[in-house]
């Protein structure tokens, strides 16, 4: 409450004040209007990282995005397939997607009920992004799910005045490739357009791991002095054999790397169809507005529409677990059959987002937020059995609705020469209408939440020196999964404040900054082991947990063809007074285990990355990158035995653009993964039980292939 308070008071002086700056932020002020409003500029205090276009297309040979931003501060990346095509996943600061608010062009991308973040559903985005920025910790206010380690904020609207086009070829190991076509028209008269056609396929690391993942860009703008509009439209086509197992242990100690458990319960081969395909569009229509006082307007509809399935062989199922008769024939019933079936999901989330911004004198104010409506059903089907379908009909049938509305206010003021002040003010309103889940079909739950998130900061900038001082406060709500326990188990929502302080020097030759934080959770969400009503493991809140560390930024021009760039993160990540639960088969029940304090899960103490650049010669850059990552546990109990090994990993990056006549050139991009063949894995999971007198931990793996290459040509016409 303490915290609150000063944050209450840092939040209301600026206010009185009224007042703010003129941003200076390049980056910021060629952000289109529409996503400057969620975007902190470089006097904005919170840490932050920003990537042009020609950093993304530095290693865009068709890895999903997070491989894209694997060396930024204390960013932690892993594959379910082991090679970065498909499923893929990113750690911030320890912290998981389901707390990193992302947001493309402005407009909420995660998911409305997991609000985890689905890469896999965005194939080659990367070649239509125009620009990123990733803040870290709470950062300043954006649309959608609560961020409580990060917000990714991704821009695709291009502002290239000429034309382009160009064409993109990439392969590598693991029978991997890439096709991309893509046309920018430049600015012609009154209008601008993008195009972009995608295909990704691999077969992965791990064993039938494979990918087959399509996609299209479209973008028109309509521009006249003063104002724009533009309709955008993209999505995404995914067909990916499951690979979400991983490996056991023993089988990973064996040198079984590759294994794969997905589709063996069909007796021999395994089943050709385990996969999970899934098909999202997204469509966006913007209204740009900019008034003779320099004002901006911006206004944006959307409408994401998703489909699709998962499909599984299941051996000996109970027939009436799906609602079906059990078959008979004379004297004999039949209880148990193999079966295939396919677990759907099909959704649609639409809204607005706003944005209004403008400046007077010293000061700069923004109004923004967004309203949004997520309607989902989920519902399961079996299509065949092997002793026959007694009945065609879904065995679960459950809606799921969310509305989300969220506005906040933002200030930032040059109260005097090289300082500023920032303030920023989020309310939110959440409601969930919950009727039913798979396994606990009966349970409808109406939960309503609002919140209040204050932010405040200070900033100083003088010559070459630069620094800041922030506080800010954020809440969330629990994921649907969460309300499946019975109704004296519903979570509670979870809160965070953050204090982050910042300095820096940036000079010709070289640069440097360093952050301290201190991110302090209250009711936080983590697995316990705990079983809730149906029997499933379910997230508790946790009264007390923190997050706190240091993150060292820096690059330095030793020759003019040799450049060092690198950084670390150290941090440590604790939960006070942690039960875990322990299923115990020898007497029923579970049994409990308490520490006074460990480490949180997957949440590693070091993260560095190093960078040598050498251009021996015009257009060719050779880039030689390590990366570290320290001991992660797999559970929050800082148990040795459950925990994933460090890694040092080295990759090799070339980068040579051959010059043609006018201004025609073709870029060859060699990327070389995991030069020393290290074995690693950067995720897992494990749980443990007591049977026959003694506890039995079982941990799986997800490891990352060993040497492989990628090699790409982009050709500009």
């Amino acid at each position: 409450m303490n915290g609150y308070r000063l944050l209450t008071l840092l939040l209301i002086s600026p206010l009185l004040s009224l007042a703010q700056a003129e941003k200076k932020d390049s980056f910021y002020l060629l952000s289109p209007v529409e996503v400057q409003a969620v975007r902190a500029g470089d006097e904005a205090p919170f840490s932050k990282t920003n990537l042009n276009r020609k950093e993304i297309e530095k290693r865009n040979l068709g890895q999903d995005l997070p491989f894209l931003l694997s060396t930024l501060p204390g960013v932690v990346v892993h594959s379910d397939a082991g090679n970065g095509i498909g499923y893929t996943g990113i750690r911030i600061r320890g912290t998981d997607p389901t707390r990193i608010n992302m947001t493309i062009n402005g407009i909420p991308y995660n998911d409305a009920e997991s609000q985890g973040i689905f890469f896999v559903n965005l194939p080659d985005l990367a070649s239509s992004a125009q620009s990123i920025q990733l803040q870290r910790g709470v950062g300043t206010s954006s649309n959608g799910a609560g961020a409580f380690g990060a917000n990714l904020n991704i821009s695709t609207h291009s502002s290239v005045p000429e034309k382009r086009l160009s064409i993109q070829n990439s392969f590598g190991s693991f029978d991997s490739r890439k096709h991309t076509l893509l046309y920018q028209s430049g600015l012609q008269g009154k209008f601008a357009t993008d195009i972009r056609l995608s295909q990704i396929a691999s077969n992965g690391f791990i064993d039938r791991a494979n990918s087959l993942l399509s996609s299209y860009y479209v973008s028109t703008a309509f521009i006249q002095p003063g104002y724009s509009i533009r309709l955008t439209q993209f999505a995404g086509k995914e067909r990916t054999y499951q690979a979400w197992y991983g490996i056991s242990e023993a089988d990973l100690d064996a040198g079984n790397r590759r294994i794969n458990y997905a589709g063996t319960e069909r007796p021999g081969d395994p089943y050709e169809k385990e996969t999970d395909n899934y098909q999202q569009r997204h469509t966006q229509l913007f209204f740009n507005r900019t008034t003779a006082k320099k004002a901006q307007l911006s206004i944006a509809l959307f409408y994401t529409r998703g489909k699709g399935y998962y499909e599984q062989y299941k051996a000996e199922q109970d027939y009436a677990h799906y609602g079906m008769p059990y078959p008979v024939n004379g004297n004999d019933t039949t209880f148990t059959t193999d079966l295939i079936r396919q677990l759907w999901l099909d959704n649609h989330f639409y809204g607005t987002t706003f944005s209004y911004q403008w400046k007077k004198g010293r000061s700069a104010f923004t109004w923004g937020g967004a309203l949004t409506r997520y309607v989902g059903q989920h519902f399961g089907k079996p299509t065949w059995a092997l002793n026959g379908l007694t009945a065609i009909k879904n065995w679960y049938d459950q809606p799921a609705d969310k509305n989300d509305a969220n506005q906040f206010f933002k200030w930032q003021w040059n109260w005097k020469p090289n300082w500023s002040l920032f303030t920023d003010l989020q309310t939110r309103w959440v409601e969930y209408r919950l009727n039913g889940f798979r396994n606990n079909p009966n349970i409808r739950f109406h939960p309503i939440y609002r919140f209040v998130n204050p932010k405040a900061g200070i900033s100083y900038a003088r010559a070459s020196w630069s620094g800041f001082l922030s506080l800010a406060y954020a809440q969330k709500e629990p994921n649907r999964d969460d309300f499946e326990a019975g109704w004296n188990q519903q979570p509670r929502p979870e809160k965070l404040l953050d204090l982050e302080a910042n300095i820096g020097r940036r000079m010709k030759n070289y640069r440097w900054s360093a952050t301290l934080y201190h991110m302090s959770y209250q009711d936080q969400l983590i697995l316990t082991g705990a079983i809730n009503d149906v029997g499933a493991y379910t997230r508790q809140n946790i009264p007390q947990s923190y997050r706190m560390g240091i993150e060292l930024e820096g690059s330095w021009n030793v020759h003019r063809t040799i450049r060092l760039a690198g950084n670390v993160a150290w941090s440590r990540n604790r939960v006070r007074n942690f039960t875990e639960f322990l299923d115990d088969y020898d007497n029923g029940g579970q049994l409990k285990r308490f520490y006074n304090r460990s480490n949180l899960a997957l949440s590693p103490e070091w993260v560095s990355n190093g960078i040598l650049s050498w251009t021996p010669l015009k257009g060719l850059e050779c880039q030689w990158i390590s990366q570290f990552v320290s001991r992660q546990y797999l559970d929050n109990t800082s148990d040795r035995s459950r925990s994933l090994d460090p890694y040092w990993v080295q990759n090799l990056l070339i980068d040579y653009t051959i010059p043609m006549p006018k201004e025609k050139s073709v870029r060859i991009l060699l990327q070389v993964n995991n030069v020393t063949n290290v074995r690693y894995e950067p995720n897992g999971y494990t749980f443990s039980y007591f049977y026959g007198g003694r506890l039995t931990t079982e941990n799986f793996y997800f490891p990352m292939a060993g040497i492989n290459a990628t090699m790409g040509v982009q050709i500009e016409l």
